[in-house]
């Protein structure tokens, strides 16, 4: 739901505009972010459903979210987590504004700016500075893609959550098992095991998932 009291969101996606074109000056921003809204959402509710076409970018202020797709199997296999201050978009469909193949779902109760795929054009074409935020929105989709593939191709499982743990100990608590056991592509038995076994080697960082 599009909530009313909007501007602690906004001021933080402005911020990160910022961050990100720091040649942007006041007018292009406030042209920018008087066109974007908010949407509120509780724990476990989805901001994009596979085969809608995403027609806002998902500035996360506040909660955690997961990208997933359903096997055919019908088991729902994680792809990404997003927290604050990242996209929540499966960004390949969205600047085709093709269907999407991916679900975006809450783990958390959330506040998303929903920055419109219309106004991010508009906003390249009326002002140069805004080319560089959708530049590195690409690249950074891109990186983390490859990233993914090549932890796939390269590293065992073991490997695969002890690099996760040392990128993402904010969220480590804030996450189940289960979804996270789907990410790294392992069963959930084996997760425990590994769990017990760094921890048995004081390997784990004294940190824990949610049991369920």
């Amino acid at each position: 739901m599009e909530i009313n009291n909007a501007i602690k969101p906004i001021q933080a996606y402005s911020s990160a505009l910022r961050e990100v074109c720091p040649d942007l000056n006041y007018d292009e921003i406030d042209f920018h972010t008087t066109k974007v809204t908010v949407t509120k959402l509780k724990a476990k509710k989805n901001y994009l459903i596979a085969g809608q076409i995403q027609e806002s970018l998902g500035f996360v202020f506040k909660g955690l979210l997961r990208i997933f797709y359903i096997n055919n199997t019908g088991e729902e296999i994680t792809v990404t987590f997003i927290k604050e201050n990242f996209y929540a978009a499966d960004y390949n469909a969205f600047i085709k504004q093709a269907p999407s193949k991916y679900y975006i779902q809450t783990i958390e109760s959330s506040l998303l700016v929903n920055v419109p795929f219309n106004l991010i054009q508009e906003s390249y074409s009326k002002y140069k500075s805004f080319e560089k935020f959708g530049r590195l929105i690409a690249e950074n989709y891109l990186n983390s893609r490859q990233n993914r593939i090549e932890s796939f191709l390269f590293e065992n499982a073991e490997q695969r959550y002890t690099n996760f743990i040392s990128r993402n100990k904010d969220i480590l608590n804030r996450i189940s098992l289960t979804h996270l056991s789907s990410f790294l592509g392992i069963k959930r038995q084996t997760l425990t095991r590994i769990r017990k076994k760094l921890i048995q080697c004081n390997i784990d960082t004294n940190v824990s998932c949610k049991k369920h």
